[in-house]
């Protein structure tokens, strides 16, 4: 198997659009023009990345980013082995090789000084200049570079440098209206569309509740994790207190008014 055909997404992944965000992707990758997606945790941004990576036909290497993140990690190392050193390419420099999407999920999360290694691939260069290697690599024509973030959790530590920023065309997600939510989970578990829809009001009194006890509403994520469970057969009350309440928060007042939420909905 070719690299590219080892990082294709080879089946169609779920994804139901809130407006014309495909028609909008499908142009910024017909320009090659860096992209970031911003929204809450769980809202369907790295569902939408990896759809659209389906839909155009091109691998897709997805980097989960931490605060431990080098930029070495990035970009690749030499590797001590009995014969000598061998260089390892890192994501980054895989996907500019070979003409990937690179999809940096959670960039917010990795040191701002390797960050900085991206700037050179999201302007008129789009090149990648491995120092360690004294090699300057042009990125294949394919070639995108993606990122997210969360912007509910930026902080003055912990946010994108306006010089990052600016290199980038951005998507503004968020959680999706009722009606749209319901027909998700719905298409996405199987699940009828009445109890669907229940749990959406659960979803939606969580969320209300953001900013006041809570740091995160309900994400959609875990809304499908419920429905899952329920289609399973495991008693509606049970699987909302199991994956939507117990997950996001320890406080106990908080999930007391969201247990009242669940036996009033599911009475």
């Amino acid at each position: 198997m070719s690299d590219k055909e080892q990082y294709k997404v080879h089946k169609e992944p779920f994804y139901q659009p809130q407006g014309n965000e495909v028609a909008l992707y499908e142009a910024a990758y017909r320009n090659r023009l860096p992209v970031m997606v911003k929204g809450p945790t769980g809202c369907g941004k790295s569902r939408f990345i990896e759809y659209m990576a389906w839909k155009l036909g091109k691998p897709l290497i997805t980097v989960a980013c931490n605060e431990d993140m080098t930029a070495s990690d990035l970009v690749g190392r030499y590797l001590l082995e009995a014969g000598g050193t061998r260089w390892l390419d890192g994501p980054l420099t895989t996907a500019a090789r070979i003409g990937a999407i690179c999809y940096l999920d959670e960039v917010v999360e990795a040191r701002q000084d390797t960050t900085v290694v991206i700037h050179p691939l999201t302007d008129h260069r789009r090149t990648l200049p491995l120092d360690k290697k004294g090699e300057l690599i042009e990125a294949h024509p394919d070639f995108q570079l993606v990122i997210s973030y969360n912007p509910g959790y930026q902080s003055l530590m912990k946010d994108l440098k306006q010089s990052t920023k600016q290199r980038f065309t951005a998507f503004e997600f968020d959680y999706p209206a009722a009606e749209l939510e319901t027909t998700i989970l719905a298409k996405e578990t199987g699940l009828d569309t009445a109890v669907a829809g229940r749990l959406v009001k659960i979803g939606q009194t969580a969320r209300n509740l953001k900013g006041h006890g809570l740091d995160e509403g309900i994400s959609t994520r875990l809304l499908v994790y419920a429905a899952t469970l329920i289609k399973d057969g495991v008693e509606p009350r049970d699987a909302c207190r199991m994956a939507l309440v117990r997950p996001i928060t320890d406080d106990a007042d908080i999930r007391e008014t969201l247990d009242h939420a669940i036996d009033a909905t599911f009475a």
